[in-house]
């Protein structure tokens, strides 16, 4: 299924909030407690996401089904040598497919999409990080032109890095 991502409004808070926590509960159904199941945000938290820029979704029949964050700053607290030097890169963060759209190619197009939006607003990667458990999604990005730079743990949960370059 194509979809395309639109820039979310204050007004997509609520929606995408509950989407991210539907997402949490999914991973914590079918892997048990994690670091996934505290990962849903408040409405509050996804306006202030929201006000900070880079947050898009994508609809369907009117319903938010896929939403993520693209930034040109690093959400982690750590030496970024382990990726390709010389790019302008975007960092994806908080991407979220509703469980019932998983496995039908939202994701895959909301990827596709972020990488033009990166091309188009002059960034050349995109950089990402997936958990480096059962919950986490490293074989979905690979499947998806992603390079993996880096397995490590961040605050103790262990992670894999990310990235695509133009």
């Amino acid at each position: 299924m194509t979809v395309s991502l639109e820039p979310a409004t204050e007004k997509d808070a609520a929606a995408i909030a509950a989407l991210r926590h539907a997402v949490a509960r999914e991973l914590t159904a079918q892997h048990g407690t994690g670091t996934w199941s505290f990962a849903g945000d408040s409405e509050g938290g996804v306006r202030a996401d929201i006000l900070s820029g880079g947050v898009y979704h994508a609809r369907d029949e009117g319903a938010v089904v896929a939403s993520l964050k693209l930034s040109p700053r690093s959400p982690w607290l750590m030496d970024l040598k382990f990726f390709t030097a010389g790019t302008r890169p975007l960092y994806l963060t908080s991407m979220a497919v509703s469980p019932r759209r998983q496995r039908q190619g939202v994701g895959r197009s909301c990827l596709a999409e972020a990488r033009g939006i990166a091309l188009e607003s002059g960034h050349d990667a995109i950089r990402l990080d997936s958990y480096d458990a059962a919950a986490g999604a490293g074989e979905f990005y690979r499947k998806c032109g992603f390079r993996e730079v880096r397995r490590d743990r961040y605050n103790g949960t262990p992670l894999l890095w990310f990235e695509w370059t133009a």
